[in-house]
């Protein structure tokens, strides 16, 4: 509707002595029925201070504001906001880094799932809750008031517990202020990684099948995708075909052990000779390990483990598959100062920080004796 088109029922212009809720909803309101706000806002002003009157005229909250109608009490008091049904349908807007990319499969299983009661296969969340005593860390976390921003790259309690499990693990002491970024989900850990240093145009080699994440945030980086594929019915690595495809043109290898979709873990040989090929091309490793504490015929190997390889490799890693607590959204990168640095550049412009009191609360569990994962 056009300013032109509103007419005052009442003279002179109501003014803001009443919260504008009661001026729009009481039924003597001076307001028909589709008044546009934004010249509620002109008019109510011109009894405002000078000093307040500027608050209410800034353009860009006009703007929000100048295509709203407001429905009148005495004609549908159940009546919403709604856009205009009429206006011609527009097509959906993705950027072109994004076109080929769907719905997200996880995303499409689980509303199948919801809509047909059957169990859900298709994300990788438990059907049962976790532990209590960490439940209860993070209560009691809230009610000491732990609810505010948190440090940008993680409460340093749970910094210092991620360090103390990664060398229970892997026998490497890292430093938790200089090495340790904590993210909301290894899913940000793997879009901050990427971000933050992969560059246009970089090759990076992953294995398929693979977590849709990657490609995604591969491709939001500029990234040149090069995929390997692991096959039935053991899904080892094609160690032929990855010497082939690796070389001084690429950036980085990504790899996920214990490996998801399959369940494979990648073997001593097998990353014995990823490591070897990567120092040789001068390749960096980025290692999504999510499920390390999952491992059942097999010995988990982390490769930053590996002899040569820690200063080339971001580890990632997160709470939630092994204390079946995947709604809190608490994972991890853990790498060298000199790959911590891009890391943490982008993760401070895509989340910045992570929810404070779960972060108290992973630090409880981390430090659970041993015992927890038998």
């Amino acid at each position: 509707m056009l300013e032109s088109q509103c007419t005052w029922t009442h003279s002179p212009p109501p003014t803001m002595s009443r919260p504008l809720s009661f001026l729009l909803n009481n039924p003597s309101s001076p307001f028909p029925r589709t008044f546009p706000l934004r010249q509620l806002f002109i008019n109510s002003t011109r009894s405002l201070t000078p000093a307040a009157a500027p608050i209410f005229r800034r353009p860009s909250l006009m703007a929000a504001l100048s295509t709203v109608s407001v429905p009148h009490p005495d004609k549908d008091a159940t009546a919403a906001v709604t856009p205009n049904s009429s206006q011609t349908q527009h097509p959906l807007q993705v950027a072109k880094r994004l076109e080929k990319f769907k719905t997200t499969i996880f995303t499409q299983m689980s509303m199948l799932a919801i809509k047909h009661g059957a169990i859900n296969l298709g994300q990788g969340f438990p059907n049962f809750d976790g532990p209590d005593f960490v439940k209860e860390a993070a209560i009691q976390a809230i009610k000491d008031g732990k609810n505010q921003y948190a440090r940008g790259f993680g409460v340093p309690d749970c910094n210092a517990a991620i360090a103390e499990r990664f060398k229970k693990d892997t026998g490497l002491v890292v430093d938790p202020d200089k090495e340790i970024t904590v993210t909301s989900g290894c899913t940000e850990a793997i879009a901050a990684t990427m971000l933050g240093l992969i560059n246009p145009g970089d090759e990076v080699i992953v294995f398929a099948p693979f977590y849709d994440s990657y490609e995604a945030t591969l491709s939001m980086a500029g990234a040149q995708v090069k995929s390997i594929t692991l096959r039935p019915p053991d899904f080892a690595v094609p160690l032929d075909e990855f010497k082939s495809a690796i070389s001084k043109n690429t950036r980085a290898v990504l790899i996920n052990t214990p490996h998801n979709p399959t369940g494979k873990m990648f073997t001593r040989e097998e990353l014995d000779t990823i490591a070897s090929l990567c120092i040789e091309n001068d390749v960096l490793v980025f290692s999504d390990e999510v499920y390390d504490k999952l491992a059942f015929e097999a010995d988990h190997i982390s490769m930053a483990s590996l002899p040569g390889m820690y200063e080339r490799t971001v580890t990632l890693n997160s709470l939630g598959k092994t204390f079946s607590l995947t709604g809190w959204k608490i994972g991890w990168a853990i790498a060298p100062p000199h790959l911590t640095w891009g890391v943490r550049q982008a993760h401070s412009y895509l989340t910045f920080a992570t929810s404070t009191p779960m972060q108290s609360a992973a630090a409880v569990a981390l430090r659970a004796p041993d015992s927890y994962y038998e």
